[in-house]
């Protein structure tokens, strides 16, 4: 493991904003491989109590992809993947490298619960956003696409930073 914090949040963000890329920007194949040896050197060198986060990403990364899911089956994001699932897989990598980032480089965001209130609805639908200008998703209707993916956001975010505040105290901040 690192020993500086700095520097595993660090490598914590360049490894989830790499896994971000290449889920969006490569194949299924190869984004999956990506994110998985980044979870391996994520739990290698960063992870400080590896059980508590493994089984907080695992819920966070459900949590994530069944929310995708209800998005993709009502219209709200189209994968352009043509996976015949209810959640394409690289949309469940990209959950799960983005889990490990709300213990390590984005946990100041759960410290301060009101700038969390006002950064959140503008980034969660803005990396969708950023994703359907690569060709990974497409937002059939901008608005409406945009305010359910705010809300979502709005209510998934604060709602797995209080799960992980309660079942794993040892990763809150």
């Amino acid at each position: 493991m690192i020993p500086s914090q700095t520097y595993r949040n660090i490598l914590n963000f360049v490894m989830f904003e790499l896994g971000w890329l290449a889920c969006v920007m490569l194949s299924q194949a190869w984004a999956l491989a990506i994110v998985a040896v980044f979870l391996v050197l994520h739990f290698v060198l960063v992870s400080q109590h590896k059980l508590d986060e493994l089984q907080f990403i695992v819920i966070g990364t459900l949590a994530g992809s069944v929310l995708d899911g209800l998005w993709l089956r009502t219209g709200i994001l189209a994968d352009t993947s043509g996976a015949a699932v209810i959640t394409p897989p690289w949309l469940i990598a990209l959950w799960a490298i983005f889990m490990t980032s709300l213990n390590h480089s984005l946990k100041w965001l759960g410290r301060n619960r009101l700038l969390m209130f006002l950064i959140v609805p503008i980034a969660g639908p803005f990396a969708y956003w950023s994703a359907s200008a690569l060709g990974a998703v497409t937002l059939p209707n901008l608005l409406p696409s945009v305010l359910a993916l705010a809300v979502g956001w709005l209510v998934l975010f604060p709602a797995l930073l209080s799960l992980r505040d309660s079942l794993y105290p040892r990763l809150a901040p």
